[in-house]
């Protein structure tokens, strides 16, 4: 059924019979299959999926999680952003994964498993080209089909499309022609999402389809305050809620939005998913509308201060939020201090709403407002070896140094890397004729070439 990278390495094949495969390989570790116990495993998964990638996720048996990515793509930073960090994640669990982006269940369902090392992303509208040249299982043929068709000579997809469709549909059965047209878009596809048992839902049927923004905007209202009237009995909040509209034709148009801290604000919830509503395309009306909480987390309880004895600290999770939900959560962080002594090192981005670290940046010399993201190399012109410079140029411009601050001597972590056992770096601040500072170093003491290369870099720019 399945074989790991060392099997495979020494020969060995997913349909070998296992007799022949503990001949080759001596010692070959042989497990019995369990279909019930990996059907469960990827259940599991499809759940994962479900509440960190998207809200239209569900399991592609044996091996595979199809994903409706549309309208939830923009919170990852992108296609592109989204899918390695999926593989990533899972690369971290231990699970070994390849992903495909494409306009069809079938296009990608073919890439990922041909193509993909580990990813691939088809441009939109890429029609027949991208699966032309992949071999029939891209298709999703039941193996005695797949195996007739080789017989005839038909070995890639391509070669498939280039016929006559009747005659393949009356020698093979109607399957054959479902998939290809399913593979081109042909024929609609639908995902069924996976629910959780324990999944807070609410729902909305209407007796006639509705498609205006305005009547979409009501009903989520309604299913707001009833999903919140749920979230209420159980003590919890909101931290990322999907809309589902179900339309006539079979298709599922959704919505996802987040928020930084658990809510069961009805009006603020409401907002957020009604700024998402030009993201839905009713097509010819919606007959069915589904709210979930797809991740909720106890919410608790907050006194309000009041003015006569102190002042209330600004809640801006609100701002995040809507933040978030437009450019992506990704792109919404604040910086925070790490302990360490090497600049670019010392600071690190964490979620807008995460409470403080508890580290502090050093204190006993300034640092620049703007830290550039790689320090830049300048010429200057110094006296060695702890004199600073009397003129730099950077970026083309010379500029002379008026008044200068320092050295302040900063060593590398040398227990992080053998590399920098011995460097150093001298850090100045230098400021020029018309009052602009800069944060200016030497790699190294001036004296000894272990320390460094005696380079000028600049670092920094003060306000």
């Amino acid at each position: 059924m399945a074989a790991d990278a060392a099997a495979q390495a020494a020969g060995l094949r997913p349909g070998m019979p296992a007799a022949k495969a503990q001949v080759l390989v001596s010692g070959l570790i042989v497990q019995d299959a369990d279909p019930i116990a990996d059907a469960e495993a990827l259940e599991r998964l499809a759940l994962w999926a479900l509440q960190r990638v998207a809200p239209i996720v569900a399991a592609d048996p044996p091996d595979g999680i199809v994903i409706d990515s549309t309208g939830a793509d923009h919170l990852h930073g992108g296609e592109a952003a989204m899918i390695e960090t999926l593989i990533g994640r899972l690369a971290m669990s231990g699970v070994t994964a390849r992903g495909a982006i494409a306009d069809t269940w079938g296009a990608a369902h073919a890439l990922a498993r041909f193509v993909a090392d580990p990813s691939v992303i088809a441009p939109a509208g890429h029609g027949a080209a991208v699966i032309d040249p992949l071999p029939l299982a891209g298709l999703r043929l039941p193996p005695g089909m797949a195996a007739d068709l080789r017989v005839l000579g038909f070995e890639r997809i391509g070669d498939l499309l280039a016929q006559p469709r009747a005659p393949l549909i009356l020698r093979f059965g109607p399957e054959l022609g479902r998939r290809i047209n399913q593979a081109l878009g042909e024929l609609a596809e639908p995902i069924e999402p996976i629910r959780p048992a324990d999944l807070i839902e609410v729902q909305r049927t209407f007796a006639e389809p509705i498609g205006a923004a305005e009547t979409i905007a009501r009903y989520v209202g309604k299913l707001v305050a009833q999903l919140c009237a749920a979230l209420e009995e159980k003590a919890l909040g909101a931290r990322r809620l999907d809309l589902l509209c179900h339309r006539v034709d079979n298709r599922i148009e959704a919505v996802r939005v987040g928020m930084a801290q658990p809510v069961r604000d009805i009006k603020r919830l409401t907002r957020l998913l009604c700024d998402q509503i030009e993201q839905i395309d009713p097509g010819f009306g919606i007959e069915l509308m589904a709210l979930a909480a797809t991740i909720a987390e106890p919410l608790q309880r907050r006194q309000i201060a009041s003015s006569l004895i102190e002042v209330a600290t600004p809640d801006i999770s609100d701002l995040v939020d809507t933040l978030a939900n437009r450019v992506g959560e990704r792109a919404i962080y604040r910086a925070a201090p790490v302990a360490s002594d090497v600049p670019e090192r010392s600071v690190c981005r964490i979620p807008a709403m995460s409470p403080d670290t508890g580290a502090t940046w050093p204190s006993h010399w300034p640092r620049p407002i703007r830290l550039l993201p790689h320090p830049e190399r300048i010429e200057a012109i110094a006296l060695l070896p702890d004199h600073p410079p009397v003129s730099f140029t950077w970026r083309g411009v010379r500029r002379r140094v008026k008044r200068a601050d320092g050295p302040e001597r900063i060593h590398a972590e040398w227990w992080k890397r053998d590399a920098e056992l011995a460097a150093i770096r001298d850090y100045f601040r230098v400021e020029d004729p018309s009052g602009e500072r800069y944060w200016i170093y030497r790699a190294g003491n001036g004296e000894d070439p272990e320390t460094g290369s005696h380079l000028w870099y600049l670092h920094g720019v003060f306000g």
